[in-house]
């Protein structure tokens, strides 16, 4: 049985950003783009992890290598595949690397053998694959026992880790222990922040590369006012009182498509035309505190304002690498269906389609673009790339003081930090506070925007990686 799929990739001209970027970047990037080309020659470089679809990781990856084909690197991406026992071993480091316990079990002799079954399989398709003078980056958890097959081959590997917690807790240790003798044989260990990195791994095989976003992919690119609406009138988060033909949005490939399938939402009415909302995008998941976003604005921010809550997720069948999520969703149906009737008509739970993940992409664009604040009220984050899209699109967020979120806000100036994130009053004050003061919130949001600019596209991380992989190339 063929494990590894591969995920297709197309050029895309790094020239469109000439318009985008300050004339000292772009010319950064054209000379790294030219170094880039240079160093790949008769190279591949391979990225691997475990979905093509569904959270930061793949969406980011995305962007990042299809620049890196129109600076003709010859780069690929390939999602391993895996049975329920081996993503159920994976999603238990995740959370553990964030500091949290998720389902409870052990990472035991019995986790460890499930674990590597699967990338033994794995790993045979991919040493197959790679060729002594390619690269090969290994994303996550989940790819990590691949290290020693890629080794084998005499290519070097990078292990790039999104996820981390600034203050380690046994759990997290715990979750290290099990990886450790993986990511020791890496040639180098990519982390999105300086605190993230383990003590035990040696200091010149480290590198800190920040996420970025694209902001010329469908979740990114601007969107006339008529179109945004119109794609939440066809998805069926606004009553629909647009012209379903202006749901228009612009594929990675430049050909223009419109929004087609509807959100399932479990809520008592749409949105109306006009409402305000307060928006939060983020997957079913614990450490994303869904059930704490929605009890902090029934209980501090629906009574002082008139505004509407909406927490947008994937449609949890769609995410093959997460096996809490459906239960995650059901904690917050029960929890809708709890409110009082005036709150419960103001809260909507958008399960986002998964079929055609640019049409989605779309629809998150619309929703922010539309959002008066957005939060990120996250218990554990590696980055929060949902916060950089946000700013981007100049809308004021309130965040939790954690992880790479702290690294993109500036608090007070291009958004608000929560210092505690299961604090639901501080958090509902920070919303109704931007809610009311709308000149405060204007400003906050063109300054998020423009720090986006500065440190947090694609370009940016293209430029760290190119730098990074140059060294480990054998002649």
């Amino acid at each position: 049985m063929t494990r590894l799929a591969e995920v297709e990739i197309q050029p895309r001209s790094l020239a469109r950003f000439r318009d985008v970027l300050p004339p000292e970047l772009w010319s950064h990037v054209e000379q790294g783009a030219g170094q880039g080309r240079e160093a790949f020659a008769g190279r591949t470089l391979w990225n691997v992890n475990s979905t093509a679809r569904g959270g930061g990781v793949a969406e980011m990856l995305l962007p990042l290598l299809t620049y890196a084909r129109s600076a003709e690197v010859d780069a690929r991406w390939l999602v391993i595949g895996g049975d329920a026992p081996f993503f159920r071993v994976t999603k238990r480091i995740h959370n553990r690397l964030h500091g949290a316990d998720g389902d409870g079990g052990p990472l035991g002799a019995a986790e460890r053998t499930d674990y590597e079954a699967t990338l033994r399989a794995n790993g045979e398709e991919l040493a197959a694959r790679v060729g002594p003078r390619d690269c090969v980056i290994l994303h996550d958890p989940q790819t990590a026992g691949l290290i020693p097959a890629v080794k084998a081959t005499g290519a070097p590997v990078i292990w790039r880790c999104h996820v981390g917690l600034d203050t380690p807790n046994e759990l997290a240790r715990e979750a290290w222990r099990f990886l450790a003798g993986y990511v020791r044989e890496a040639d180098a260990c990519v982390f999105s922040r300086r605190a993230f990195v383990w003590e035990d791994l040696e200091d010149e095989r480290i590198a800190v590369i920040a996420p970025s976003i694209d902001a010329f992919a469908p979740k990114n690119q601007p969107l006339a006012p008529g179109a945004v609406e119109a794609i939440l009138g066809a998805a069926g988060v606004r009553e629909n009182g647009a012209d379903p033909v202006a749901a228009r949005f612009r594929r990675m490939d430049g050909t223009a498509d419109r929004v087609a399938r509807r959100a399932h939402a479990v809520e008592a009415r749409p949105l109306r035309s006009g409402e305000r909302f307060v928006l939060q995008v983020s997957r079913w998941d614990r450490l994303k505190d869904p059930t704490g976003v929605i009890a902090g604005f029934a209980d501090h921010v629906a009574g002082a304002t008139d505004a509407h809550l909406v927490y947008a997720g994937p449609a949890v069948e769609a995410v093959s690498d997460d096996p809490e999520g459906r239960a995650v969703l059901e904690d917050a149906r029960r929890q809708w269906h709890a409110l009082d009737a005036p709150v419960r008509e103001r809260v909507h739970l958008a399960l986002l389609p998964m079929e055609d993940g640019e049409e989605n992409a779309a629809i998150v664009n619309a929703l922010q673009r539309a959002a008066d604040v957005v939060v990120q009220k996250s218990l554990a984050e590696g980055f929060g790339l949902t916060v950089a899209e946000a700013m981007w699109k100049a809308r004021p967020v309130v965040a939790s003081r954690i992880g790479g979120i702290q690294d993109q806000i500036e608090d007070g100036r291009s958004g608000v930090l929560l210092d505690d994130p299961s604090d639901r009053a501080a958090y509902g004050a920070a919303v109704t506070a931007l809610l009311r003061d709308r000149p405060r919130a204007a400003q906050m949001g063109a300054a998020a925007e423009e720090r986006v600019r500065e440190r947090f596209l694609g370009t940016h991380s293209l430029l760290d990686y190119l730098e990074l992989v140059g060294p480990l190339l054998t002649p």
